[in-house]
């Protein structure tokens, strides 16, 4: 996803930015960014005189630029004192202007820039300060409500923590109910209700996992809303019947010459369920396992019943930090009326497919390379 970029010089005057001397987050973020930030562009368009075309001229650059300057200097101290480059984001209504969303010929009144922020545009594209590249918001931003500094790093971390919940709960205990149901549990009425219920439990709704967990684990239990742990659980239950059933699939695939072979050279039945039976059916357990991840990584509903659509700006550090997940990410931003935003809604969508794409082709390759012909 493309966006574009305006490059003007910033003198980084060393007691206006970091007033307390030891360039910490603390002390810029105190400090006069926005204003150099500001002035440095007044100086690039010319240094508009007049309220009106000051405020005509601060619309035009991202609100977030402030963060950008203090990011880059945080990255690099050695710039403070020095006057540099900078590349900041435009607005997100430059953006459409350039990209033809926005109509020069339109009456005035009729458009969101007007004649006086659109001369600044044009004398900005004509000194060749404008660029159109990837957007690095895109992967290193978080949650925004201004679309050209939105970004679905916080939303991606989420996702993995979530992920990692999830796998972690449901690949152990899905593998365990299917060596108990076909190695272990006698044949009677009761293993049968169970497995029935497990069949029937993969034909049910994922939003009513959702709601379970808002019942049971956030309403009962009592444990934090918007955070991975929760949505990690609901997924691994919701998960847990596609696990359970392609995992007893794998271990039926093995023929039975393999345990009568174990058995006959002494080997007990513990023995021969895990040295022999489980080896050769984990091949068949763990395609199960990606598929369902996959299928985890993509759901919405669930999530959004336990609050995973909370705005959450701060990216996730653990699984007990509130935090948001891709899909549900793509389902807010899809409710927002910003031209850019649609953009990046699609950006979203792609870097979730890829990894659709890639957890099935893993599923395939990992069947293909440890399948056994018997």
């Amino acid at each position: 996803m493309f966006q574009h970029y305006v490059t003007f010089d910033v003198t980084l005057d060393r007691e206006r930015l970091d007033p307390k001397g030891d360039a910490s987050a603390e002390s810029l973020f105190s400090g006069d960014a926005e204003a150099i930030v500001r002035e440095a562009f007044y100086e690039a368009i010319g240094n508009p005189e007049g309220r009106a075309e000051r405020r005509a001229a601060r619309g035009l650059i991202s609100t977030g630029s402030t963060g950008r300057l203090i990011n880059l200097i945080l990255d690099n101290p050695d710039l403070l004192g020095q006057t540099v480059p900078v590349k900041f984001a435009l607005d997100d209504d430059v953006d459409s202007f350039f990209r033809g969303l926005i109509l020069r010929d339109v009456p005035e009144q009729n458009r969101r820039l007007n004649d006086l922020q659109i001369s600044y545009i044009d004398r900005l594209e004509a000194d060749g300060r404008v660029s159109y590249e990837l957007s690095d918001y895109l992967f290193f931003g978080s949650a925004s409500r201004d679309a050209e500094m939105a970004g679905i790093n916080g939303a991606l971390m989420g996702s993995i923590f979530t992920l990692f919940v999830c796998i972690a709960i449901a690949f152990p205990l899905g593998v365990a109910t299917a060596v108990y149901l076909e190695e272990i549990a006698p044949k009677n009425r009761w293993t049968e209700i169970i497995e029935i219920n497990i069949n029937n439990l993969a034909a049910v709704p994922s939003v009513v996992f959702g709601i379970m967990g808002l019942a049971v684990f956030i309403m009962f239990f009592g444990i934090p809303r918007s955070i991975p742990l929760v949505g990690g659980i609901v997924l691994a239950l919701m998960t847990l019947p596609t696990i359970i059933i392609s995992s007893r699939a794998a271990i039926r695939a093995v023929p039975p010459s393999i345990r009568d072979a174990a058995l006959g050279v002494g080997a007990s039945k513990m023995q021969t369920i895990f040295h022999h039976v489980l080896p050769l059916a984990m091949p068949g357990m763990l395609t199960g396992t990606i598929v369902g991840m996959a299928q985890a990584l993509g759901e919405t509903a669930p999530l959004l019943m336990i609050g995973m659509v909370a705005f959450i700006v701060d990216i996730p550090g653990g699984i007990t930090d509130p935090s948001t997940v891709l899909p549900v990410q793509i389902y807010m931003w899809a409710d927002y009326s910003e031209r850019m935003f649609i953009a990046k809604t699609s950006a979203a969508i792609i870097v979730l497919l890829a990894f659709l794409i890639t957890m099935n082709a893993a599923a395939i390759l990992l069947r293909k390379k440890l399948e056994r012909r018997w």
